[in-house]
């Protein structure tokens, strides 16, 4: 058998949850690959909001079995609040969810080394969300980090502690004014690992290889967005892990042979969190009532998104690195009652029109864009491809057109139910 993949196209928060949770049926697995708990996964069904950081967004489903592989970073104590945000749903956890032993955990001062790095950027900050997602990279590719097997060898804390203390130093040598209470984070983290411990660590590659040979359905489910990815992303205001399709194979030991369909999701516009260039962005009320009527705030942090008109340059490259196969649609009713709708075909680079994605983005490029008719029609509650405004068709053939990819899902809604099978 082979393995799908699902991955963002955009800066992140393009609604990936939603469709895990709608396909998970499909799927005998689900298995987070990349990122950590700056990534927040939003689902809704039953007129509930549910918001998962590093639990695969296939945990609501009574069949599917969840892994949480070995590129993603964990922190215990953000961990251990998801966790029991999910009593309320009675989930046999100990038979549903796995923790790959090669995952990496984030510990306390790598939160602190966090801020501090924030700190002591200054007006140069890259808009980290500063849950240690980073330094905890760092360390993996510094080979120093702790690994969730770690755990079970009986030194663990004599490793923790070297780790912790070198995190400390780091943070005196930036010389700014953090104040933090270790001991008191440290109680914290400690508890957390104890509830970790309650969830089944596994060789996950083993897990995954048997899995296939046993002729199962894997979906591999991606954090954060491609135009984040730590070498094809808008560097340096990036994640700190490959969030492209390439990152599966290494985050879960997936063979590049064995991958079948690459989904790459969408909005209908451009938003995005913190720091970093955005050409299409808008700061008049058509990117204030973008924000408003889209709910554009992190899931994990709060953050309020930029928003913008969609940038095909950005998108056009997105498909091609990911060798995209099938296009997710979202939030195509938030643009509900706009007369006009834009989109980003080209940008004006010190006079010259290009249509590539350049190596960089802080040229001050001026997008050029082609206009489209709205559709004043209430899209939210319609649940088939044809009774969708025409104008509305117009513009998803457009995208098709120029993508060279169908678009097979079109979401009008943040439930379950207001998902169209194109």
């Amino acid at each position: 058998m082979t393995v799908d993949l699902l991955l963002g196209l955009q800066w992140g928060d393009e609604g990936k949850g939603k469709i895990v949770d709608v396909l998970t049926k499909k799927y005998d697995i689900i298995a987070r690959f990349q990122g950590g708990p700056n990534a927040g996964h939003t689902l809704e069904f039953d007129g509930i909001k549910h918001v998962l950081h590093t639990i695969p967004s296939g945990i609501f489903h009574e069949k599917s079995l969840n892994l949480i592989g070995n590129g993603v970073v964990i922190d215990p104590v953000i961990f251990e609040k998801e966790l029991k945000n999910l009593e309320p749903y009675k989930i046999n956890l100990e038979s549903k969810l796995f923790i790959s032993r090669k995952a990496h955990l984030i510990l306390p001062t790598h939160r602190l080394l966090d801020a501090a790095s924030e700190l002591a950027k200054g007006k140069s900050k890259i808009g980290s969300t500063l849950k240690g997602i980073g330094p905890t990279y760092m360390d993996k590719t510094g080979r120093n980090g702790i690994r969730v097997g770690d755990i079970e060898i009986k030194n663990w804390l004599e490793k923790y502690r070297k780790l912790s203390d070198k995190h400390e130093q780091l943070i005196k040598n930036l010389r700014v004014d953090l104040q933090y209470n270790l001991p008191e984070l440290e109680k914290e983290f400690f508890k957390a690992i104890k509830t970790l411990q309650k969830i089944k660590f596994i060789d996950s590659e083993l897990f995954i290889y048997n899995h296939l040979d046993n002729g199962k359905k894997i979906l591999a489910e991606g954090a954060q967005g491609s135009l984040l990815d730590i070498d094809f992303g808008t560097y340096p205001f990036v994640t700190s892990s490959n969030t492209t399709a390439a990152g599966a194979c290494t985050g879960l030991g997936i063979p590049p042979n064995k991958i079948k369909d690459v989904f790459g999701i969408f909005k209908a516009y451009t938003t995005r969190v913190g720091s970093g260039p955005f050409p299409t962005e808008l700061f008049d009320e058509f990117g204030k009532k973008i924000a408003k009527i889209g709910n554009e705030f992190g899931a994990t942090t709060g953050r309020p998104r930029r928003c913008g008109w969609l940038d095909l340059v950005a998108l056009k490259y997105a498909v091609k690195v990911n060798g995209v196969t099938k296009l997710m649609m979202m939030k195509g009713d938030v643009l509900s009652g706009f007369k006009k709708i834009k989109v980003c075909v080209k940008y004006n680079n010190d006079g010259d029109e290009i249509s590539h994605y350049p190596f960089s983005l802080e040229n001050n490029l001026i997008p050029i864009y082609k206009e489209f008719d709205g559709w004043k029609d209430d899209i939210s509650k319609i649940n088939k491809f044809e009774n969708l405004p025409k104008n509305f068709l117009d513009y998803v053939k457009f995208l098709e057109n120029e993508l060279k990819v169908p678009i097979s899902i079109i979401s009008v809604g943040p439930d379950r139910k207001q998902t169209i099978i194109c």
